[in-house]
């Protein structure tokens, strides 16, 4: 099955949390909100504008994201 993102979303996987990241910064679990590190499957199109204009987006499939 082949999932399509609409217009401005975009559809990630997440990557398993490691305790320690590549420079060295330990996260502790006592943070309120850790960012989450994802891969992405497949992105939308672009935001339509009112004007009917199309805004395309800054990630392609393949990027890595943070978010939260």
């Amino acid at each position: 099955m082949k999932i399509r993102p609409l217009h401005d979303r975009i559809l990630v996987e997440r990557l398993e949390e490691k305790e320690v990241k590549k420079g060295g910064i330990i996260i502790p679990d006592t943070a309120k909100e850790k960012p989450q590190e994802a891969k992405v499957i497949a992105v939308g199109n672009g935001k339509v504008t009112d004007e009917g204009k199309k805004i395309p987006l800054d990630v392609k499939a393949g990027d890595k994201i943070l978010f939260g």
